[in-house]
């Protein structure tokens, strides 16, 4: 944590603390004004009538410096009543808590690179955190109620209230070092200016939003979305599917949820051209090729095994975290 960022927490106390010098000062001038007491003795005097500590006077007063004391020890006594309920109320309220929370996050997610922001924390924001949370890929979520609910499965380690629509917010969540965004806040609009704000800051972004119009799919994408999901329709396609092929629909499920060391579904990128007969894949790692993503974003399906692959091209396989790491030597 920086000390710019510690100041912070103690900015509520700044006000007492400079009232009380002022306090001070004033009555250091005052009583050599007064009583005609150098710096030192005035200093003196001030700081045991303000400390209300009861010792001797440095000098008899005269009627108008007991007058003035008078004044030192009630504004004294009101200055010291408020300092004592702020900081009460700033430690026992748990106030300092959560600014101390909040700075040691927004110091975590300086950090923090290749990772996915999620904007709004919904049913849809909260099942891709899930999935991102299953898979060990790190999210920040941009939401504008101070907490998550409370009946996650698993942790939000990185939370930003703010409104996603703006850049600052954006900006602090680190999107310069993002890898995707993922909008779903339910307006259409608002999803609209996250996309154009989000590829605004970072033109390489991947950038995933939630639409429930058709007329904003369109929209979207030329906003400079990737990809846009309507749930609804996605939802009722699910549940159709489930009816004719249901065994089918829950093992892709399993490969698109359930990832762990064992069992990954990864993208690779090709670096050299070679096909798929004499890579062998297979052979030389266990890993199952499902398909490519070739040129003009089009896909192939269970490539035939004379296939030729070429750079810049991504391989689709299935495997465990260490045959894919020996794949990515293959290729």
């Amino acid at each position: 944590m920086t000390i710019s960022k510690r100041l912070q927490l103690f900015k509520r106390l700044f006000i007492p603390i400079v009232l009380l010098c002022c306090l001070s000062l004033s009555g250091t001038f005052g009583y050599m004004l007064i009583e005609n007491y150098n710096f030192l003795e005035a200093l003196y005097m001030t700081i045991i009538t303000v400390a209300s500590v009861g010792f001797n006077e440095v000098h008899p007063l005269s009627d108008a410096g007991r007058i003035f004391t008078i004044f030192l020890i009630v504004i004294n006594l009101g200055l010291f009543t408020y300092f004592i309920s702020l900081l009460s109320r700033y430690f026992f309220d748990a106030e300092f808590i959560k600014k101390y929370k909040m700075i040691n996050m927004e110091n975590k997610i300086h950090h923090l690179s290749n990772h996915v922001i999620i904007c709004g924390f919904g049913r849809n924001g909260r099942e891709s955190a899930q999935i991102l949370y299953n898979n060990k890929i790190p999210f920040v979520v941009l939401e504008d109620k101070d907490e998550p609910a409370g009946d996650l499965n698993f942790e939000v380690t990185h939370l930003i209230k703010g409104n996603a629509t703006r850049d600052e917010v954006l900006l602090e969540a680190g999107i310069k070092k993002a890898r995707a965004l993922i909008s779903t806040l339910p307006v259409d609009a608002d999803n609209l200016f996250v996309v154009l704000t989000a590829r605004q800051l970072n033109p390489e972004l991947t950038i995933i939003s939630r639409a429930s119009q058709d007329t904003s799919v369109n929209k979207l994408k030329i906003a400079g979305a990737n990809n846009v999901i309507m749930p609804d329709k996605i939802g009722g396609a699910h549940m159709a599917t489930l009816v004719m092929l249901p065994d089918v629909v829950e093992l892709i499920s399993i490969l698109g949820t359930r990832s762990n060391q064992l069992f990954r579904v990864a993208e690779l990128k090709v670096e050299k051209s070679i096909s798929l007969q004499e890579l062998d894949l297979w052979r030389k790692t266990n890993c199952t090729i499902l398909g490519i993503k070739g040129e003009g974003n089009k896909y192939i399906i269970n490539p035939l095994s004379s296939y030729i692959i070429n750079p810049g091209e991504r391989l689709i396989v299935m495997g465990s975290d260490e045959q894919i790491q020996e794949a990515k030597k293959n290729i």
